[in-house]
């Protein structure tokens, strides 16, 4: 895999985590002082989207290598996010779940970024 195409698939799955984390932890915040926001912190659809977001950006990238490390914490990663957004016996636990996988899958494309393009 190009180094080109390997950032862009990281690029890609790094900027959609930061997105989901903002929306988890930032939105709701903002939903307190302008109401107007409150639907869409609580809309499931949205988080729902985001995980059939990632799912096929990170699978995209396993195929195209990284190690057993990158695809060990990616698939540790999209599981945390998929469980939290799909299993609703654990809706008191959706945004730990979510926070940790879109964190978790952060690291693992900066792990596989920085050992692909950097060389590290």
């Amino acid at each position: 895999m190009t180094a080109i195409r390997a950032m862009t698939y990281d690029t890609s799955a790094i900027g959609l985590s930061t997105l989901c984390l903002v929306h988890c932890l930032a939105l709701p915040i903002v939903a307190a002082g302008v109401p107007v926001l409150a639907s869409a912190a609580e809309a499931e659809w949205v988080h729902r989207a985001f995980v059939l977001l990632a799912v096929p950006i990170s699978f995209m990238a396993m195929a195209r290598g990284g190690g057993r490390v990158f695809t060990g914490l990616a698939l540790v990663g999209l599981s945390l996010l998929i469980t939290g957004a799909f299993v609703e016996q654990l809706h008191d636990y959706e945004t730990p779940l979510t926070v940790a996988g879109a964190l978790t899958l952060a690291f693992a494309h900066i792990f596989r970024w920085r050992r692909s393009v950097l060389g590290l």
